[in-house]
């Protein structure tokens, strides 16, 4: 019983591998016809007609603001912040304002600086527990 359930299951294998291969040609088949198909005398003209009509890029598409980005035109509205100048000050205040018991966040908001700045300062004053 055993035994004839292996060999159905071998000739289930052989038929799936015979598909496979069928259909694997017909896809030759097909993909070597689609410059015909298409009124291109050759591959090598359909490839660049293809890379035309996609823009010639490759992978994701950028948005809107890669593009623009690329052009050099700024959002509208958007102002380019200036950097945080971190002193031994601000540091000080950092190091007060987490003993007060402040969130990191309430911490940047209202000493002006950025959240990272703030996980910054105090990974380098050693207020944070290493994982």
């Amino acid at each position: 019983m055993v035994t004839d359930k292996i060999k159905e299951l071998e000739a289930a294998r052989a038929k799936l591998a015979s598909l496979e291969q069928s259909i694997a040609d017909e896809m030759k088949k097909e993909l070597a016809g689609l410059p015909a198909r298409f009124g291109f005398e050759s591959v090598d003209d359909f490839v660049a007609a293809v890379k035309a009509a996609s823009g010639g890029r490759r992978g994701r598409r950028k948005g809107r603001a890669g593009a623009a980005k690329k052009a050099g035109v700024k959002k509208a509205g958007a102002r380019r912040r200036r950097r945080a100048v971190i002193t031994d000050e601000t540091r000080a205040q950092v190091k007060k304002l987490v003993d007060a018991g402040k969130t990191g966040s309430e911490i940047a908001k209202e000493l002006k600086i950025s959240l990272p700045s703030v996980q910054n300062i105090k990974k380098a004053l050693g207020l944070v527990k290493e994982r």
